[in-house]
């Protein structure tokens, strides 16, 4: 029966005449299969294919094929598929424009008619629908029929009542298609039909997107007069329609809830009330009367949204209202709220509109406005965006300069009621006035302070020389100094202070200062267009225009405000002393500077930078820095008379000012500024050529491991709880510029909320502490509260243990003072151990910060005067430095400090292509370091640090090597210069250093735990062959006397990698290298005799790393013909495999085939056994459930895969059956077609069926047909489920 249906399928030809004729060409349907896939790439491909190949055949059956299977897959149960679908209709009518599109859409309406579909294909149906029209529209013919367009509206509506699938995809898809077509078809055509979702605008917000487009694209069809016809007014925004307008707003927020992004509609509705000049009406009533009544959530987001979004839109004066409005104060409660973790946070987004705005916007006004109303946005006084603020950079020059006058004037006379200040509902339940004013005009002036110094640090943002030198005088002036009268000349004293500053906005100001001051020095030069030729020139940074420095132009400024007392009054007035050194330092520039301009060197404008800084820094700590002062100038002095002297004598010795500028620099370095830390190296950079060997061991005597309990004056850790609170704090404020302010502001910005944290986190430290109190007694405190108990005899005895008797009230009251005064004296020990205790860590941790920065003048030496001789003297205090550290469980800075000297030492010491080439006068001096470096390397128990103690003797050997002779070079050929180059070994002493590194490698082969590696001879060898050449004999030994198995495999790598070097070859040339790999042979006929019969790792690792070995030798004797006798080792090789079990593949037998083939042993072919296997399943396919038939399988796919094993079963059976059997198995294979109907009413056939298999016959037991069948039941049951399946 399914025979004869399958013949008729293929007999009738009407159904399938075209996949008859298209069946030749699959490259053609395999493009629809392309459209299906998941992945975009792969579905744009196949509509860009499927284009071109249409446009190349110009088929007409082809086409017609092509828009059925496109119309077909714009319903497709694969979400993924319709996309692909709908752009390859979209293509095909855009390319064939002959096709007319009024067919195309009958196809869609036929196809997928909502009527006549299925109920559970009804969803599929709409999306068919809509992608049809969206591949109409795609196609860009839609507006040149109009009655498409109605066709296409008409279907768009009847699609929009099914919201629960759809939602407003049809509205919008109606949007679109106005947004294309002109205003005539759209007149007489499409406002006929849309008349209804015009007239009902206010009910969802896509209708009112409808008609906004409408309005926008057809003003003269919609007039006034029609609009009043549609929507009862001829205006959109109306005192009327402000309620449903509303709505539909709320609405639009919800349905963007997720998506957190502007509806068009809303941004469409802000342009149309401009337009109407009904903006005012539009914001009051809609937005802050309507939306932000609303609870906070996606309506107040969508406000917020909006006025990003209407800066670029509105006037400076609309500007300026709608930024001091509610939507204002209601986006700061937003900003505050949303810092609680987990919280949405809608000010990125908001950062993102200000930008944008600021960087199209060329009206100054309109910036200057925008910037102003979001510095006004205040809480408790202090701003609510961030004092560093990116957008600052899109700033016009022109609106820079006003902008900074109004921080300028904030800052002067705060004024609170300007700002658009807000407060939380427990803010405003508690109300202290006063207080609560003087936090407010502390956070303002600290923000504004933060804000003036972010703008001169932001590089990006155009400046003028005038507005950062203003800035930086106006935050010296009031660090340093209050204005007593008015001065044209210092027109800082022209604005007074409406509220005077207090020492905490001081202690903000000179921190500001002076991370100003780092910044200038950092500041590019600003661009003039006379500069623009020379672009690509290093430019000087820290300069202005005529190339004075930033600090210089501070400085002379001081010497003003300075020399001026009547106008300007020193906050702190400076002492005789101290006015004397800066008189003093100002002559000392001066001179400098005349000395510069016969001839500018770096040495002379570090000593300037020196000099300034450290001036400028006597405002902050004059008495820490008087005495460097004075130090600077008599050694600044003392330089310039020893060059004057050496100019005249001609003297050789080091000076000894350099000793005391290392002193200063030192000094200076303790203070927490990154500033004089960076000017500190480059005055040091500048002096490198004099430094002595006295000054450099003052820098390494700071370093030493061994003296930190022994610190010298250099660093001052002073007891008093403020400055060792002030000192990390200033540090963090002058590296971190002005972050930390920001950070500060974000942190008072937490309100009370946050303090009342934070005394909740202090109450409990204070009983965790209590509770430590508690858990340690102190023997001492017992003994005193025994005697305290004594003595008002509250103790009980033996005596009167069972006494009645109570203390009477005068008793009672003298012991509880007792025991008052007593733990109160108690608890002050405690906190006093743990102020000590703090104390010393704190002082640890200034120690370690002071080292790092002390690193700095190493790694400027290293760097600087690498081929000096002295460089050797740091090489035994790095390693000390590394062997502590790395010997100690230290925090994160010890680690920074150990990973920064490793750094130095290994890759800018030892590693460095420049080292001291004039070391022959200190010859003994050096082989006397290299044997103790040697020694100290082989007590470690470290490896990691035995690694660095073994490249400082590396790098000793060739400092004593030197460079080799040029002159011999150019004489010699080239061959016999690079032998001479490896040969030669200048000043060493290669006798006694192969003596110190044969002890090392006898002690790395005889020791079982040695920290010296394998690879740390590897590099000896590759860096100075010629100490390889005289190690290789006591390497050769070691292949069989290693004191373990692991030592001997490593002898053989040693020796290996020392015979492939060309440098030994060429070294050991002729009858020496002969007798080397005859001795070589020896060893490794002894130490393969050695192996017995094992299963060890560590065993079969030696003998990998011995064949090898074996392999080389071999293979190198036979190539070159050396006389050397290979048979003893051949015939333990042979022996070999009877030893060790040998595995099919692994690197043990790879390296033992490779070795014995050389011998002409070739590796036996080993026969596979799986084709045996494959032959003792003959029957297998008979087994497969579920197949096609054979009428219906691809020929050229299976047949050369089954042929040879259909053939391979049939001549097992014909030897092994009888021709009955075969005849049985025949008759159940052709029954099996026609029991698939039939297979709940056959009691016998299933066992015939079954029987020619061999497996289930096995299974099944001889004890009657009634056991058989109740077995062979599931087996049928389960073949019933394949083949339903």
């Amino acid at each position: 029966m399914s025979v004869e249906m399958a013949v008729l399928s293929v007999t009738v030809p009407e159904p399938v005449k075209p996949t008859g004729i298209l069946q030749q060409n699959r490259v053609f349907l395999d493009f629809f299969w392309d459209l299906a896939k998941p992945d975009q790439e792969v579905r744009l491909k196949a509509v860009e294919n499927l284009t071109q190949y249409l446009k190349t055949n110009n088929k007409a059956d082809e086409l017609e094929y092509t828009f059925k299977r496109l119309v077909d897959g714009l319903a497709h149960t694969r979400e993924a598929a319709r996309p692909g679908f709908s752009l390859a209709l979209g293509q095909v009518l855009c390319a064939f424009e002959d096709v007319s599109l009024q067919s195309v859409l009958d196809k869609i309406k036929v196809k997928h008619n909502l009527q006549t579909v299925k109920k559970k294909l009804i969803r599929n149906a709409m999306f068919g629908n809509l992608f049809g029209v969206l591949a109409l529209h795609q196609s860009g013919r839609i507006s040149k029929e109009p009655q498409v367009v109605l066709g296409c509206v008409q279907l768009l509506q009847s699609l929009s009542q099914h919201r629960q699938h759809l939602k407003d995809l049809p509205t919008k898809t109606m949007t679109d298609i106005l947004n294309e077509i002109p205003e005539e078809v759209f007149e007489e055509v499409l406002l006929s039909a849309l008349q209804t979702d015009l007239a009902s605008a206010f009910s969802t917000p896509e209708q009112l997107q409808l008609l906004l487009v409408a309005l926008q694209r057809f003003p003269q069809t919609l007039k006034p007069k029609k609009l009043k016809k549609l929507l009862g007014s001829s205006t959109i925004i109306n005192a009327d329609n402000i309620p449903k307008l509303t709505e539909v707003l709320k609405m639009a927020a919800r349905s963007v809830k997720k998506e957190c992004v502007l509806p068009a509609v809303v941004l469409d509705l802000l342009k149309l009330s401009l337009k109407e000049n009904s903006f005012q009406l539009f914001w009051n009533n809609a937005i802050v009367n309507g939306m932000l009544k609303e609870q906070p959530g996606p309506t107040h987001y969508l406000s917020f949204r909006l006025l990003g979004s209407a800066l670029p839109l509105l006037s400076a004066a609309q500007l300026k209202e709608v930024l001091s409005g509610e939507v204002m104060i209601h986006y700061g409660e937003h900003v505050m709220s949303s810092q609680k973790p987990g919280r949405f946070k809608l000010a990125p987004e908001m950062d993102t509109y200000v930008s944008d705005f600021l960087e199209g916007c060329q009206d100054a006004d309109k910036q200057l406005a925008v910037m102003v109303g979001f510095s006004s946005l205040s809480h408790k006084g202090c701003p609510v965006v961030p004092s560093v603020w990116r957008v600052v950079q899109h700033l016009q020059p022109e609106a820079v300069q006003p902008y900074v006058e109004w921080l300028k004037n904030m800052f002067l006379q705060p004024q609170l009621d300007k700002l658009l200040d807000f407060s939380t509902r427990k803010q405003k339940d508690n109300k202290e006035v006063k207080e609560q004013k003087e936090n407010s005009i502390f956070h303002l002036r600290r923000w504004i302070v933060s804000r003036l110094c972010s703008i001169i640090d932001n590089h990006q943002l155009k400046k003028q020389e005038d507005l950062i030198m203003g800035v930086a005088r106006f935050v010296f002036f009031h660090a340093f100094f209050s204005a007593k009268k008015a001065s044209p000349k210092i027109g800082e004293t022209m604005g007074t202070l409406s509220v005077p500053l207090d020492d905490k906005t001081r202690g903000v100001l000179v921190n500001s200062f002076f991370g100003l001051l780092l910044s200038m020095h950092h500041l590019p030069p600003c661009e003039d267009p006379a500069e623009g030729a020379a672009v690509n020139q290093k430019r000087t940074l820290g300069v202005t225009a005529d190339g004075t420095m930033w600090i210089y132009h501070l400085v002379q400024y001081t010497q003003l405000l300075l020399s001026q007392p009547k106008f300007a009054q020193s906050s702190q007035p400076f002492s005789p002393e101290q006015r004397q050194a800066w008189d003093s330092m100002l002559e000392s520039v001066e001179n400098l500077k005349k000395k510069a301009k016969k001839g500018p060197t770096a040495e002379s404008g570090a000593f300037q930078q020196v000099f300034l800084l450290v001036g400028m820094h006597l405002f902050k700590a004059p008495e820490e820095l008087l005495d460097i002062m004075r130090d600077l100038q008599s050694c600044v002095d003392m330089a310039q008379e020893k060059k004057a002297k050496k100019k005249k004598q001609g003297q050789e010795e080091g000076p000894a000012w350099v000793e005391v500028m290392v002193e200063i620099l030192l000094s200076l370095l303790s203070q927490a500024s990154r500033h004089i830390r960076q000017v500190c190296k480059a005055v040091f950079s500048s002096i490198c050529p004099h430094v002595t060997a006295a000054a450099l061991t003052g820098i390494l005597e700071v370093l030493d491991p061994e003296k930190d309990d022994e610190e010298d004056g250099a660093l001052f850790v002073t007891d008093d709880d403020k400055a060792q609170k002030k000192n990390p704090n200033e540090e963090d404020d002058e590296e971190m510029d002005d972050k930390s302010d920001g950070s500060d502001d974000d942190s008072d910005e937490d309100g009370e909320a946050m303090e009342e944290e934070e005394d909740d986190d202090e109450e409990e430290d204070e009983e965790e502490e209590g509770e430590l109190e508690e858990g340690e007694v102190d023997q001492n405190f017992r003994l005193e509260l025994m005697k305290v108990l004594q003595q008002q005899n509250a103790l009980a005895t033996e005596n009167d243990g069972s006494s009645d008797e109570d203390l009477d009230d005068d008793a009672m009251i003298e012991l509880d003072k007792g025991l008052s005064a007593l733990f109160s004296e108690q608890k002050k020990k405690t906190q006093a151990k743990k102020d000590e205790k703090t104390k010393i860590q704190k002082e640890k941790t200034l120690v370690r910060d002071f080292k790092i920065k002390v690193l700095d003048l190493v790694e400027v030496f290293v760097a600087r005067r690498a081929g000096s001789p002295l460089v050797l003297g740091l090489v035994e205090p790095l390693l000390n430095i590394i062997d502590r550290g790395m010997s100690s469980d230290s925090d994160q800075q010890e680690q920074d400090f150990l990973r920064r000297a490793a750094d130095i030492f290994r890759n800018q010491l030892c590693r460095s292509k420049v080292y001291c080439r004039t070391a022959s006068d200190r010859q003994g001096e050096l082989h006397d370091l290299l044997e103790k470096l040697m020694t100290k390397t082989q007590k470690l128990s470290d490896s990691s640090v035995c690694l660095y103690y073994f490249s400082a003797s590396l790098y000793v050997v060739k400092v004593l090597r030197g460079p080799p002779p040029t002159e011999a070079k150019e004489e010699q050929t080239a061959d016999g210069a690079a032998a001479n180059d490896f040969r030669f070994m200048g000043n060493v002493d290669v006798d006694r250093v192969s003596a110190i590194f044969r002890d090392a490698l006898s002690s790395f082969m005889g020791r079982r735990k040695s920290p010296l590696t394998a690879q740390m001879f590897t590099d000896l060898f590759n860096r100075f062959p010629v100490l390889c050449v005289k190690l290789l004999d006591t390497i050769v030994q070691h292949i069989t006397s290693g004191c373990r198995v692991h030592q001997k495999g490593q002898a053989c790598v040693l020796v290996l990698r020392a015979m492939q070097s060309r440098e030994v070859q060429q070294l050991l040339s002729g009858a020496p290298w002969t007798e080397l790999c005859v001795t070589v042979a020896g060893q490794l006929t002894a130490s393969l005799q050695q192996v017995g019969p094992t299963e060890s790792k560590v065993v079969k690792e030696k003998v990998v790393k011995t064949l090898e070995l074996c392999q080389f030798l071999v293979k190198h004797v036979h190539q070159q013909k050396l006389s050397v006798d290979l048979e003893p080792l051949q015939k333990v090789l042979q022996s070999l495999t009877s030893t060790i079990a040998f595995k099919k593949t692994g690197k043990l037998e790879d390296n033992y085939w490779a070795v014995v083939k050389h011998f002409g042993v070739i590796k036996p072919k080993v026969e596979k056994t799986k084709p045996e296997k494959e032959a003792n399943q003959p029957q297998l396919p008979k087994k497969k459930k579920g197949f096609l038939p054979e009428t219906k399988k691809r020929k050229k796919r299976d047949i050369p895969i089954l042929e040879p094993a259909a053939a391979a079963a049939a001549a097992a059976e014909a030897d092994n059956s009888t021709s009955r059997y075969r005849a049985g198995a025949v008759k159940g294979q052709a029954k099996k077609k026609h029991d698939k109907k039939t297979k709940q009413k056959r009691p016998a056939d299933g066992a015939a069926a079954s029987q020619p298999n061999p497996a289930k016959k096995s299974k099944t037991t001889p004890s009657g047909s009634k056991t058989a069948k109740k077995t062979k039941k599931k087996p049928k049951q389960k073949k019933e489920g394949g083949g339903r399946m």
